[in-house]
């Protein structure tokens, strides 16, 4: 399966490239110990003028409304809730798997579930099985916390 890639950040709902480390506990049996992954959900085609793209409604100042709780066609206008609309969107994901070093692509439903503690979206090695969370940046896995508290003392 290969995946359309974006080319741009504006055909976008979310996009992210990042690399993936594994705690140093689980890095000591495994060949691999870092990955990485690019991920990007498309913007949903509008379901009423098949021509536009549905995207939060902009503010008289011209930015964009991020808390509105709907999403609006650019095109005819049509409007459609927020769950209406996340609830059909897919993540797409090109990863190198932090676990056993495979590389391949897989698409997972955009949501975020809680993985390790901290609300990520989860994908699944198409090899290992195993599960690889996306979390926000900035957010470390609570046992990758608790692991290192521990060394400290």
């Amino acid at each position: 399966m290969m995946l359309k890639k974006p080319s741009s950040v504006e055909e976008c709902v979310y996009f992210t490239n990042r690399t993936i480390e594994l705690p140093a506990s689980l890095r000591a049996g495994s060949q691999a110990g870092s990955g990485r992954a690019m991920a990007w959900v498309f913007r949903k085609e509008c379901p009423k003028c098949k021509k536009g793209i549905m995207g939060k409604p902009q503010k008289k100042n011209g930015k964009l409304d991020k808390k509105a709780e709907n999403y609006v066609c650019y095109s005819c206008g049509y409007q459609e809730s927020n769950d209406k609309v996340e609830n059909s969107l897919t993540l797409n994901v090109e990863y190198k798997c932090p676990h056993c070093g495979n590389e391949g692509e897989t698409t997972s439903e955009y949501k975020r579930k809680t993985f390790e503690g901290v609300p990520s979206y989860v994908f699944e090695c198409q090899k290992c099985k195993k599960k690889i969370g996306l979390a926000k940046k900035l957010k470390e896995s609570k046992k990758k916390r608790s692991e290192e508290d521990v060394d400290e003392e």
